[in-house]
């Protein structure tokens, strides 16, 4: 992507820039956007600001041994509230003689315009992360008081970090933010993207993203403006800002390399109509959903989705509908894998069967990963004895731009026909949850051309400069979002993402090559709709499966339960996570580890009790069942009455 040539071909751009909004707009214009700029803030100095007063004249006197400045307006700010009341150079010498904290170059130039020379300088990309980071490496802040100049709103999360590593930390806000004296633009370009007039909304400031929310609920437009970002490219400047878009449940589709704006406004020209195109694909491709209102939102399954509190934990199981049930080998034997899948009819029955039997909460559609490449040009076969092959793998960018969108869902029909039959022959209480490979695993398929062990092809592709891997995610990506969208409008209440092999790639890698592609479907999936995020092989990923708040994160077995739930957030419902191998052993044994796990996570909601993989083909049908109805025995809790 980094060779693209950088053109808008004439999209509408949205910007929030207020400080150099002019420079914003000839930036815009001068790579062939349509720009609509509106400063959305100012800065508005507090006065009279006693706070910082009460905090020089404390630096002054030796109480304060570190000092951390955020900004450099914020700075000049300070200076500027506190040298009516102190001496200013006395301020500024005993600024000299502490150690002084740098977010980024702004407020090392400010420092240096009154000769003062930043002891250190925190690193891009400046969030507070490496802030913590630099002082890990060269500060000792334990049992030290340290000034913190805050700008806007209060970052608790570096407080917190400050804090646990033994600092007394002294706040010094020194400016808030407020709308801009004339708010004419700021409504227009508001009411425009709630209307879905903007092909792109540029954010360089964490600040526009609050003053944008503020606006539209002034203008009564919150959920129309947050369905209409939901079909528009969003491209953040840097962490700070994605973090706040995230924390606001907005998806981010571009973040530049460096955090400046001039690459802002070219990174996002060379992914710009690429993206666009492909959300308006996606939308335009999704239908309308009818079953919002089903009386399956309100089971156990569904509550724990949302972390609500249940009277016990809802229970289901991967693969509970597969070769180690007689009645599935039954029908099994009669034709081909890919031929059963083809028939909603016997796939719903197979399904229900298993619901049936095992008297699970939650019934997933029995279908498989790969289907979804078919349509889009791949050879596949289900060859016996091994497995899933590609017969042909698409290994570089030539083999990469011969690979078809998913631009006709309709051939994939079958499945969301499976989706609609499995709804209609269970009961209303229980739960349809549809699925698809993650973009990793099925790349993985395509490259290889079926299973391996070192993904040898996989991550040649991956590393590559052809630009080869970037696009096969992103045609990867826009088809299991419409394939999604489809299964939740035929009748689905949940969906699952399978990784099922993810786990060969370092945090690192997934953060790079990975990352950007699962947050842009989960983005695009309908959103209310739960979606449970699930990786096996690599416990470490685990802190970065978690992405909107309706997300689930599943959990294989290689991890404690609760040191997984730790890992990932308390605020995020999780699936799993008992190894399958366990439903080998006899039932006592199965009971003892259902208490076990249970008694780990001691009744918190927002668990799906589930297995860490799917069930082994020599289960016992028993002992699945054993493993069902001990978790409805041991997860009860009492009446909330």
């Amino acid at each position: 992507m980094a060779n693209a040539k950088a053109n808008f071909n004439g999209l509408k751009i949205a910007a929030l820039e207020s400080r150099r909004a002019d420079d914003m707009a000839r930036l815009i214009t001068r790579v062939g956007g349509v720009a609509h700029v509106s400063p959305s803030m100012r800065e508005v100095p507090i006065e009279p600001n006693r706070g910082a007063i009460d905090f020089a004249y404390r630096l002054m006197t030796g109480q304060v041994s570190v000092v951390i400045l955020m900004t450099g307006v914020g700075f000049r700010y300070l200076l500027r509230s506190v040298e009516k009341h102190v001496d200013r150079q006395r301020f500024l010498d005993s600024l000299s003689d502490v150690v002084t904290i740098c977010r980024g170059p702004k407020p090392a130039a400010a420092l240096k315009e009154v000769g003062i020379k930043a002891t250190h300088r925190v690193p891009e990309p400046n969030t507070w992360r490496e802030l913590l980071q630099t002082i890990d490496s060269d500060v000792a802040v334990a049992n030290q008081v340290v000034g913190l100049q805050e700008y806007g709103i209060t970052n608790a999360s570096l407080i917190a970090g400050l804090e646990a590593r033994g600092a007394t930390v002294e706040p010094v806000r020194v400016y808030g933010w407020e709308f801009p004296e004339d708010t004419n633009l700021l409504e227009e370009n508001v009411l425009a993207l709630a209307a879905g007039q903007r092909d792109m909304l540029l954010l360089t400031s964490a600040h526009q993203v609050v003053n944008m929310l503020r606006m539209a609920e002034q203008l009564n437009v919150v959920e129309s403006l947050r369905q209409g970002l939901h079909g528009t490219v969003i491209a953040s400047i840097g962490p700070t800002t994605t973090q706040m878009l995230e924390e606001c449940e907005i998806h981010v589709d571009i973040e530049p390399s460096h955090v400046k704006m001039g690459h802002l406004v070219t990174e996002a020209a060379q992914r710009g109509v690429t993206l666009v195109e492909s959300k308006q694909r996606g939308f335009a491709a999704s239908p309308p959903i009818a079953n919002l209102e089903h009386p399956s939102n309100e089971s156990l399954f569904m509550k724990a989705c949302r972390g609500e509190p249940t009277e016990r934990t809802p229970v289901w199981l991967m693969r509970q509908a597969g070769r180690y049930m007689a009645e599935y080998r039954e029908v099994r034997a009669k034709q081909t894998f890919l031929e059963l899948c083809a028939q909603p009819k016997l796939c719903s029955e197979v399904m229900c069967t298993a619901v049936d039997r095992l008297g699970v909460d939650a019934a997933i559609i029995f279908s498989d990963l790969l289907p979804i490449l078919v349509p889009m040009g791949f050879d596949l076969e289900f060859a016996k004895g091994d497995g899933p092959v590609i017969h042909n793998p698409a290994r570089d960018l030539s083999a990469v731009k011969r690979v078809k969108g998913l631009h006709a869902p309709e051939e994939l029909d079958f499945v969301y026909e499976t989706v609609r039959q499995t709804r209609a022959d269970i009961p209303e209480s229980i739960p349809v949850i549809g699925f698809a490979g993650s973009p990793f695993t099925l790349a993985s398929y395509a490259i290889e051309g079926g299973g391996s062990k070192q993904y040898v092809n996989t991550k040649k592709l991956m590393r590559s400069k052809c630009g080869g891997w970037d696009l096969l995610m992103e045609k990867l990506s826009e088809a299991i979002t419409v394939y999604l969208n489809h299964q939740i409008a035929a009748g689905a209440q949940c969906v699952q993402l399978f990784d099922s092999w993810a786990g060969c790639l370092s945090p690192h890698d997934y953060t790079t090559f990975v990352l950007p592609w699962m947050k842009q479907i989960i983005a695009g999936i309908t959103p209310g709709v739960p979606v449970i995020n699930f990786a096996t092989g690599n416990p470490e990923l685990l802190p970065l499966m978690r992405a909107d708040r309706r997300t689930v994160v599943g959990v294989d077995w290689r991890i404690p339960l609760d040191v997984a739930w730790e890992r990932i957030g308390h605020d995020c419902s999780v699936q799993g996570n008992l190894d399958p191998a366990v439903l080998l052993a006899d039932p006592d044994v199965i009971h003892s580890a259902v208490d076990e796990l249970l008694r780990s996570v001691d009744g918190r909601p927002g668990h799906i009790f589930n297995l860490g993989h799917g069930v082994f083909k020599e289960t016992r049908v028993e002992h699945a069942i054993a493993l069902v109805e001990a978790v409805k025995e041991l997860s009860q809790r009492p009446s909330q009455d």
